[in-house]
C-alpha cells in the first residue's frame, strides 16, 4: 500500500516500521499548601531541563554544527524568559497549585499567544514553546523521555518530531523518517538533509502499521507499506545504485573543478561555525564561501566580543590553510533573532530592520566585528561580504567606516591582510543595480534563498506558500543571469552561495551564464562537482 508525502531528503530505506509515540503528559490540577516548596520544585525542574537542552546542543554541535544545533539555545532562551517564568511561579502561589500544571497552563497560553501572531518567526515559536514546556512537566513527573527507534534499525514514523526529539535519533538506528507534520524547511527538515536520512514530511501513514515492513521513497515522496517481493527488490537495486554512485563520488576528491570544455569553476563550501570546517575538508572544498557570523551572536548571551570573534575568525583561517574564506558581516533579524538586540516586533520582518541595515545603524557593533575580521586575515586568506545590500550609498558607507577601522589597526600596528570586499546580492534592487555596485566592489555573491522569496514575493518560511517558490521560476534565473553578466561588466567576480547553488540541474546553466564561484553545504560538494565535470561548457 502506497501513502504519499512530500521528500524532505531523497534516497531510499527498506526496513521494518515503528511508530514513536511521545509521552502523553497528563496533568492534573492538584491543591497545595506549602508554595514556596513548589516553586523550588519547579525550579529544580527547570534546571534540569536547561541541562538536558545543554546535552543536547553539544549533541547536535558534534553530529549536525552549529546552525542545527542553534535551536537549542533558541530553547534554552525560551525557558529562561522572564515573562514565561513569572506566569508560572504566579500561577503557583496565587492559585495554590502544583507545578506541573502551572507549567502546562503557562505552556499553553503561551503557545497559542504565539500561534496568534502575524509575524512567521514568532509563530515558529509556539512548537518550541510547547516542546520546553513538555520537558519540564516530564522532568516534574519523572517521567524517562519515550524510546526512539525499536530494537533494530527501522523507518521511524511520527505525527511530528521536535528539533530535540530528531538530534536525539541514534543514527545507527535509524534508516528514514517519516512524518505526519513539518514542512520542508522546519529545523527536522534540515537536520534530516545534514544527518544525511532519507525523510517524508506530511504522510498519512495508519496507526496499525508498526513493525510491519516498510520503503521509504524520497525521490518520489511515498512510504509503501507491506511491499511486494518485486517492488522490494527494485528498491533495493536502487538503493544499491545510490551507494555505487556515493562510492564513485568520493573518487572525486582531488579533482579539478573543471568542464569538459575546459572551464574552472571555484567549488567552496557554506558553514555555520568553526566546527563546520572539518566537514568542509572531508569533502575537498576549495575554500568556505559563506560564513554565517551570525550564529556567534545567535549562541551567546550578549555580545560577542571583539576577541571571542577573532579567535573564531583566525581558527578558521588557520584550518583552511591559505584557502580562501569569506565571512558574512551579521545577518540577523527576520527569522534570526537575538533577545539582546532588543528588536522591536515587526509586521513583516523579512522586508524589515535587519542584516546590513542593524550594522549601519548601529555602528560600534559592526566595527567591531571588521576589526575581529581584519586581524584575522593576517593568518590566512579571508574575504568580507555584506549582507542585504539595495543601494551604493550603502556600499559607500560601509567603505568609510571600514576606512576607519583598518586607521585605528594601523594607528595601533595591529597587522591585516589584503581583504577582498564583496556584497550579497539578495534583493531586485542590488539586481538590478549591480553594474554600478560591481563598480564599489570586488566580487558579488548571489544569496537565491532570499533572491527567490523577494523576487517572487512569497515567504519562504510560510508553509503555506512553499509551493510557490519556484527557484526555477524563469524571473529568478534572470535576475542569476543579469547580476552575473552586470557583475563581470563593472569588474567584480561572481558567485552563488544559496542552496541554488548546489541544484545540479542547474549548474551547466550557471556555467554557461558565466558564475565563477557555486558555494554549497560541505555534503554536496562532489554532488556539484560531479556535475561541473560533466557539463559540456
Amino acid at each position: 500500500m502506497d501513502y504519499k508525502g512530500k521528500s524532505a531528503k531523497t534516497g531510499v530505506a527498506i526496513g521494518k516500521l515503528h511508530i514513536y509515540h511521545k509521552n502523553e503528559n497528563m496533568v492534573k490540577r492538584e491543591h497545595v499548601e506549602d508554595t514556596d516548596s513548589e516553586v523550588k520544585r519547579y525550579e529544580d525542574a527547570k534546571a534540569t531541563a536547561l541541562s538536558q537542552l545543554k546535552g543536547l546542543y553539544d549533541k547536535a554541535m558534534k553530529e549536525v554544527g552549529e546552525a542545527n544545533a542553534a535551536i537549542f539555545d533558541v530553547h534554552q532562551m525560551l525557558l529562561e524568559d522572564l515573562d514565561f517564568n513569572e506566569s508560572i511561579k504566579n500561577i503557583i502561589v496565587s492559585q495554590k497549585v502544583n507545578a506541573e500544571y502551572a507549567v502546562a497552563t503557562t505552556g499553553d497560553n503561551f503557545s497559542q499567544m504565539f500561534a496568534a501572531m502575524d509575524d512567521e518567526y514568532m509563530q515558529a515559536r509556539s512548537a518550541d514553546i510547547k516542546d520546553i514546556s513538555n520537558r519540564v512537566v516530564s522532568v516534574l513527573q519523572g517521567v524517562e523521555e519515550a524510546k526512539m527507534t525499536g530494537d533494530e534499525p527501522s523507518i521511524l514514523l511520527a505525527d511530528d518530531l521536535a528539533p530535540s526529539e530528531t538530534v536525539q535519533l541514534d543514527k545507527s538506528q535509524v534508516l528514514s523518517f517519516v512524518t505526519h507534520g513539518g514542512s520542508t524547511n522546519s529545523h527536522t527538515a534540515i537536520l534530516a538533509r545534514t544527518m544525511n536520512i532519507p525523510a517524508l514530511i506530511g504522510v498519512d501513514f495508519p496507526e496499525d502499521c508498526d513493525g510491519k515492513f516498510g520503503i521509504v521513497d524520497g525521490y518520489e515522496g511515498k512510504l509503501i507499506i507491506e511491499p511486494t517481493e518485486e517492488e522490494i527488490k527494485k528498491y533495493e537495486e536502487l538503493k544499491k545504485k545510490d551507494e555505487e554512485k556515493e562510492r564513485l563520488l568520493q573518487e572525486l576528491r582531488g579533482k579539478e573543478n573543471v568542464t569538459k570544455k575546459g572551464t574552472k569553476i571555484n567549488l567552496y563550501a557554506n558553514i555555520g561555525g568553526v566546527k563546520d570546517v572539518a566537514s568542509v575538508l572531508q569533502n575537498d572544498a576549495g575554500g568556505i564561501g559563506l560564513f554565517r557570523s551570525e550564529f556567534l551572536y545567535l549562541e551567546s548571551d550578549t555580545y560577542p566580543t571583539e576577541e571571542e570573534q577573532f579567535n573564531a575568525y583566525k581558527t578558521v583561517a588557520e584550518m583552511m590553510a591559505g584557502k580562501k574564506v569569506i565571512i558574512r558581516t551579521l545577518d540577523i533579524g527576520a527569522d534570526k533573532q537575538v533577545d539582546y538586540f532588543n528588536l522591536a516586533k515587526e509586521e513583516n520582518p523579512a522586508l524589515g530592520y535587519r542584516a546590513i541595515r542593524i550594522c549601519l545603524d548601529r555602528v560600534d557593533v559592526f566595527k567591531t566585528q571588521l576589526r575581529a575580521i581584519f586581524r584575522a586575515s593576517s593568518f590566512g586568506k579571508i574575504s568580507v561580504m555584506y549582507p542585504m545590500i539595495i543601494s551604493v550609498d550603502e556600499v559607500k558607507k560601509i567603505k568609510e567606516i571600514v576606512a576607519e577601522v583598518k586607521a585605528e589597526l594601523d594607528e595601533q600596528g595591529v597587522p591585516y591582510g589584503d581583504v577582498e570586499q564583496g556584497i550579497m546580492v539578495e534583493t531586485p534592487a542590488a539586481v538590478l543595480m549591480s553594474e554600478e555596485l560591481a563598480k564599489e566592489v570586488d566580487f558579488f555573491s548571489i544569496g537565491t534563498n532570499d533572491l527567490t522569496q523577494y523576487t517572487l514575493a512569497a515567504d519562504r518560511q510560510n508553509a503555506a506558500l512553499e509551493s510557490m517558490i519556484d527557484t526555477h521560476h524563469p524571473a529568478v534565473l534572470r535576475a542569476i543571469e543579469m547580476t552575473i553578466k552586470n557583475g563581470h561588466k563593472g569588474g567584480a567576480w561572481v558567485g552563488i552561495c544559496g542552496e541554488l547553488g548546489a541544484d545540479t540541474s542547474l549548474t551547466e546553466k550557471f556555467i554557461e551564464m558565466g558564475v565563477d564561484e557555486l558555494s554549497v553545504t560541505p555534503s554536496r560538494i562532489l554532488h556539484v562537482r560531479e556535475a561541473i565535470r560533466n557539463a559540456n561548457v
